[in-house]
C-alpha cells in the first residue's frame, strides 16, 4: 500500500463540468429547458435583397430551486447547458474542487465512499450497485446480507475512479481493485465486517426491519420469476459456443445463478469483465475466479498461477473483454441500471454473439451498421457522401478503436497549394485492387481542386495505444478538394488494411510493413503485435464476400414478376459505374430440393453504389445485367456456419438444417430503381482538368480575341463560370447573370462579392471588373438590361430545358437579347459511350422506345435531353441563319478529328450585324445583388 503525500500515480483527471457540479448539489432538482433562437446575420454580402437564414443557434435556461439563469446563444445544445449551469455555479460561489488528488487524500475518499454505500441513504438509491444491495438482502443462509467484492468493484465508477489514483494499474486488473477496497474495510471494521472465504462485505449491524420494508418494490407487472438467454464461451477450442437459459426469480441473487451455471458455489468465486459492446449496455462476460486466489501479507489479493494455468486461457473470451479470462465463461445481458430499481435483462442469442464479433473487425462493423451481414461489403472506394450508405468511414475507424481498447484516431488534414493541371484526357483507373494497390480506384480518382479555389486537402490519420504509443500512420499522397472527403478516403485506405491484417494476423513483420506499405501506412510493428496478439488464435470466420455457386441464374431473368420480359427491357435502365441502385433482396438458406426455406436477411429498399465494392461481388454481377422492375434469383456458396448464425432468428433451426450438409443460400433480387452517375463526377474522374474548367478557359479565349467589356451568363446557377472568370486578366468591365433559382443566386452573390472586394483591395488587381449584378428570372423571357452585351454564354444549361424550351432560348436570345458573340456548350450524347462505358443502343424502327433507350444513358437525371453532334449541327445552324449570325463549331474533352468528338460540344455565335440593338421591351427581372466598384473602394 502507498502512503506517499506526492501526486497520485494515476492519470490526470479533467474537472468535474459545471453541470456534473450542479448535479451533484441540486440532483433531479436542476431542470434544463433548451430553445432554438433566430438571430439577425450578417450576411457579408451588401445589397443583396434575399433574407439569409443564420445557423441554428440554442439558449438553455436553467432552472433551480432558489433562482433561475439563461446561458447566451451557441450553436450546439449541450454548450447552452454547460454555459447555463456555469452562470449559476458563479451565481451561488461555488468553487469547483481541484480534482488532482493525492493518494492519501485518494485512500480518504475511497474509505468514505465505501462508508456511504453501506449506509442506509444508498440502499433505496437508483444505481447500478445498489440493486446488488437490496438482492444481497434476500440471499439465504451465511451468505445474506453479503455484497461480493467483484460487485462493488465492477459497478460504482467512482471506487474505480478512486483507485486508479492510488495504482494506475487498476483498469487492466480487477483482483487490485478488490485489494483496495478490502484495505479500506478494514478502517471500518467498526462497522463492516469482511469475509475472506466469501470475498465479501456486510454490515455488522443490520438494516432497521422499516427500512427494509419501506425499499422500492418491483413493478406490478415484474415477472415473479425470470428466464434469459445467455452464452457460454468455452475455453476449449474443441467445444463449441452454445446458448444456456438462466432462470433467477426475485428471491435469487442473479450473480449466485450465474455461479451455479460456471459451477462454482456462489457469487463470491466469479469474477466480471468490463461491459462488451456499448458502454450504455450490460452484456459482461462471468467467469470463474482462479482458485489460488488469496490474500497477501501485504493485504493485496492476487493469483499464485502454475505454469499450467496459461493453457487454460479462454482467446475468444479475452479478446472480447480486452483482460485476460480463464475457464469457460458465460455471457449475458443482465444487470441493475440507473433507470429502475428492477432488474434489467435480455436474451443473448448465438445471432447476437457472432455479431458481436463482427463488431470488432472494420468490414463487420460497416455491415452492421447497415443491417445487411451477407450483402453488404466494406466498400473500397469512397466516392461522394451522397452516395455512400451506412456508417462514414471515420466513424468506422473510431468505433474500431473503442472496440479493441484503443485511443481514438486522429485526424490532421491540410490544405495545399493544387499541382497545375495538364491538358488532356487520362484513362479511368481501374477500380479493382490487387494485394499491393492502394484501393482508392474509380471514381475516387484524386480529386482536384475547385473551379476558382485555390486549396486541395491531404489528410493524415495516427493510431495509438491507450498508453499513447504510436501503432500505424497512414499520410496518403491524395488530395481531395473538400476536406471531409479527404478524412474519409484515408480513414476507409486504414480500414481496408486492417480488415485485411485482421484476416491474416499470422504474417512476419517484413510481410506486415510490404502490406501496409502498399496502402500508405507506416506501421510499428512491436506495438502493432502487441495490441493484436489475441487475433492470431481467433477462429477465422472469413466475413468477406460471397461467391456465385454454379450458374444459377435464372435464365435470361425468366421469372419476372408482373410482367413479362420484353416490357421489362424497353422500359427499365441498366445500371452502370457509379449508378446508385436500389433493390428489394431477400437471402434464404435452403435444402439443395428447396423442401425447406428459412429467412435469414433481406431488405425491402437496398441503396448501394455499383463500382464502389460496397456489396457482394455475386450480387452486383447480377444487378448490372438486370433493368429496372427485373428481379432474379440465383444461389450462394455457403458461408462459414458463423456467419449464417450471426442472420439467424432461429439458431435451433438453422443449425439443425446446417448439420443435414445439404444447404445452399438462395437469394431473390429486385431491381427497383437506377440513379445514373453524377455529371461533374464522371468528368472530374475522366478528364484533367475538369471539362468545366475547360469550358472557362474555353470562354476566356474568345473574351480575349474579342476585346469584350461586357458578360452575361444564362443560367449562372451558383456562380462557377462568373467567379472563374475573376482568376483571369481580361478585358471585362461588366458581369451579369440570370438564374431561377434563388438559393443558387444567393450563394453566387456572396462568393462574388467576397472576390470583387478582395480584388479592389489588393495592390495588384488580377481583373478590371467595374460592376457586376445578378437577376432572379427565366432565360426565356426577355429584359431590356440585358441587350447588347458584348459576350453572353450559356455553358450546359440548355439540356435541362425541355427541348423545345432549348430551341425557344436561341431565338430568344439572338433575337432580342442580340449579344455580339453567344458561346453555346452541351453534351455530346455520342460521347457517353465512353464515359459510362456501355454502347448506345438504337431503336430506328421505333422512335418512342429510342427516346427511352437514350433517356436511361444521359450523364445526369435531371437533362431532359441530349444531343449528338449531327443534332447540335443542326440546330445551331438554322438558329444562326434565322437571325444573321455565324456559327462554328468546337468543343472540350476529346479531339475533333476522332470518335466520337467533344465530351462537350460548343457552339459560337457572332453577330453579323453591329448595328444598336433597339431594347423596347419591358425589364421582368428582378435584381439580387449588385456590386459597383466605385461604392466599394
Amino acid at each position: 500500500m502507498e502512503n506517499g503525500k506526492g501526486p497520485a500515480s494515476g492519470p490526470k483527471k479533467l474537472p468535474f463540468t459545471p453541470k456534473a457540479i450542479i448535479h451533484q448539489r441540486f440532483g433531479s432538482k436542476a431542470c434544463y429547458t433548451v430553445e432554438e433562437v433566430q438571430e439577425v446575420v450578417q450576411n457579408g454580402c451588401p445589397g443583396l435583397v434575399i433574407p439569409q437564414r443564420g445557423p441554428c443557434l440554442y439558449r438553455c435556461s436553467l432552472q433551480l430551486p432558489e433562482f433561475s439563469v439563461v446561458s447566451e446563444a451557441f450553436r450546439r445544445k449541450k454548450d447552452a447547458e454547460q454555459s447555463a449551469a456555469e452562470k449559476a455555479i458563479q451565481q451561488l460561489g461555488i468553487q469547483p474542487k481541484e480534482d488532482n488528488l493525492t493518494v492519501e487524500q485518494a485512500w480518504d475518499e475511497l474509505v468514505g465512499r465505501l462508508s456511504y454505500l453501506f449506509s442506509i441513504e444508498f440502499l433505496p438509491a437508483i444505481h447500478p450497485l445498489s440493486g446488488h444491495f437490496r438482492a444481497a438482502l434476500a440471499r439465504e443462509g451465511h451468505l445474506n446480507g453479503f455484497i461480493p467484492l467483484v460487485a462493488i468493484a465492477t459497478f460504482d465508477a467512482k471506487i474505480n475512479s478512486l483507485c486508479k489514483y492510488i495504482s494506475s494499474e487498476m483498469e487492466s486488473n480487477p483482483l487490485l481493485v478488490m485489494s483496495l477496497i478490502i484495505e479500506a474495510a478494514k478502517r471500518l471494521e467498526d462497522s463492516l465486517l469482511f469475509s475472506e472465504e466469501k470475498l465479501s462485505l456486510k454490515r455488522l449491524t443490520p438494516h432497521p426491519h422499516e427500512i427494509i420494508q419501506s425499499l422500492p418494490k418491483n413493478e406490478p407487472n415484474f415477472p415473479e420469476s425470470i428466464s434469459f438467454e445467455a452464452i457460454r464461451v468455452p475455453s476449449s477450442a474443441e467445444k463449441t459456443v452454445e446458448p444456456v437459459i438462466l432462470n433467477a426469480s426475485s428471491g435469487n441473487y442473479y450473480l449466485d445463478v450465474i455461479a451455479k451455471e460456471l459451477g462454482v458455489e456462489d457469487a463470491s468465486k466469479v469474477l466480471i469483465s468490463r461491459t462488451i459492446g456499448k458502454a450504455s449496455s450490460e452484456t459482461r462476460l462471468y467467469f470463474c475466479a482462479p482458485e489460488s486466489t488469496t490474500i497477501g501479507s501485504s493485504s493485496e489479493l492476487y493469483m499464485k498461477q502454475a505454469s499450467s494455468f496459461k493453457g487454460y486461457v479462454n482467446t475468444i473470451a479475452t479478446y472480447l473483454s480486452g483482460q485476460e479470462i480463464c475457464g469457460d465463461a458465460i455471457l449475458a445481458s443482465v444487470g441493475y441500471t440507473r433507470k429502475s430499481t428492477d432488474l434489467f435483462y435480455e436474451d443473448l442469442s448465438l445471432c447476437a454473439y457472432y455479431r458481436i464479433l463482427a463488431n470488432k473487425i472494420p468490414s463487420g462493423i460497416y455491415k452492421l451498421s447497415r443491417e445487411a451481414i451477407l450483402a453488404a461489403e466494406l466498400p473500397t472506394a469512397f466516392t461522394t457522401r451522397s452516395n455512400w450508405r451506412g456508417s462514414f468511414p471515420r466513424d468506422i475507424l473510431c468505433t474500431f478503436c473503442r472496440q479493441h481498447r484503443l485511443s481514438e484516431p486522429v485526424f490532421s488534414s491540410d490544405s495545399i497549394e493544387p499541382l497545375p493541371d495538364l491538358p488532356g484526357c487520362k484513362r479511368l483507373r481501374d477500380t479493382s485492387s490487387g494485394e499491393n494497390e492502394t484501393n482508392e480506384g474509380g471514381l475516387a480518382a484524386t480529386a482536384v481542386a475547385q473551379e476558382g479555389c485555390n486549396l486541395v486537402y491531404r489528410c493524415t490519420v495516427k493510431i495509438y495505444s491507450k498508453c499513447q504509443e504510436l501503432i500505424l500512420l497512414c499520410s496518403p499522397k491524395e488530395s481531395y478538394k473538400k476536406q471531409i472527403d479527404a478524412i474519409h478516403s484515408t480513414a476507409l485506405k486504414v480500414l481496408s488494411w486492417l480488415d485485411r491484417f485482421l484476416d491474416k494476423v499470422d504474417m512476419s513483420v517484413e510481410e506486415i510493413t510490404s502490406s501496409a506499405k502498399g496502402f500508405d501506412i507506416l506501421i510499428y510493428p512491436q506495438q502493432l503485435v502487441k495490441e493484436f496478439t489475441l487475433c492470431q488464435t481467433l477462429p477465422k470466420y472469413q466475413w468477406g464476400s460471397a461467391t456465385l455457386a454454379g450458374s444459377f441464374v435464372c435464365p435470361s431473368y425468366s421469372n419476372v414478376q408482373n410482367n413479362t420480359l420484353e416490357e421489362e427491357l424497353s422500359s427499365g435502365t441498366t445500371p452502370s459505374s457509379g449508378s446508385l441502385v436500389c433493390v428489394t433482396y431477400k437471402i434464404y438458406l435452403a435444402t439443395e430440393r428447396e423442401c425447406i426455406m428459412e429467412h435469414l436477411e433481406g431488405s425491402e429498399e437496398f441503396e448501394f453504389e455499383i463500382g464502389s465494392g460496397a456489396v457482394s461481388p455475386v450480387l452486383e454481377a447480377v444487378v448490372t445485367q438486370m433493368s429496372v422492375d427485373q428481379s432474379a434469383c440465383f444461389t450462394i456458396e455457403l458461408p462459414a456456419k458463423e456467419i449464417v448464425l450471426a442472420v439467424a432468428h432461429d439458431s435451433a433451426n438453422i443449425i439443425s438444417l446446417l448439420s443435414s450438409g445439404t444447404c445452399l443460400m438462395k437469394c431473390e433480387v429486385t431491381l427497383l430503381r437506377v440513379t445514373v452517375p453524377l455529371e461533374d463526377r464522371m468528368e472530374q474522374a475522366l478528364f484533367s482538368p475538369p471539362l468545366s474548367k475547360q469550358r472557362v478557359e474555353y470562354a476566356v479565349q474568345h473574351i480575349r480575341e474579342s476585346c469584350a467589356a461586357s458578360l452575361v451568363d444564362f443560367g449562372c446557377g451558383s456562380g462557377s463560370l462568373l467567379e472563374s472568370l475573376l482568376a483571369y486578366q481580361t478585358s471585362l468591365e461588366k458581369i451579369a447573370g440570370v438564374d431561377i433559382s434563388q438559393r443558387a443566386l444567393a450563394r453566387a452573390a456572396k462568393i462574388l462579392h467576397s472576390k470583387l472586394s478582395g480584388n479592389i483591395e489588393a495592390e495588384q488587381p488580377i481583373n478590371s471588373i467595374k460592376s457586376a449584378i445578378l437577376y432572379d428570372g427565366s432565360i426565356l423571357t426577355c429584359d431590356s438590361r440585358l441587350c447588347g452585351y458584348d459576350i453572353a454564354t450559356c455553358l450546359e444549361v440548355i439540356e435541362h430545358m425541355e427541348e423545345h424550351d432549348a430551341c425557344s432560348f436561341g431565338d430568344i436570345v439572338l433575337s432580342s437579347f442580340c449579344p455580339q458573340i453567344l458561346i453555346v456548350s452541351t453534351p455530346n450524347y455520342e460521347y457517353n459511350v465512353i464515359l459510362q462505358k456501355s454502347t448506345p443502343q438504337y431503336q430506328d424502327d421505333d422512335p418512342d422506345e429510342k427516346i427511352q433507350q437514350q433517356s436511361c444513358k444521359f450523364r445526369n437525371h435531371d437533362h431532359k435531353f441530349e444531343w449528338t453532334r449531327q443534332q447540335f449541327c443542326q440546330w445551331a445552324s438554322e438558329l444562326a441563319l434565322r437571325h444573321n449570325y455565324d456559327v462554328e463549331f468546337s468543343g472540350v474533352g476529346g479531339e475533333p478529328n476522332k470518335e466520337p468528338g467533344f465530351a462537350s460540344q460548343i457552339a459560337v455565335f457572332r453577330r453579323k450585324d453591329s448595328s444598336p440593338v433597339n431594347a423596347d421591351f419591358t425589364e421582368h427581372y428582378d435584381v439580387i445583388w449588385e456590386w459597383s466598384s466605385s461604392n466599394n473602394s
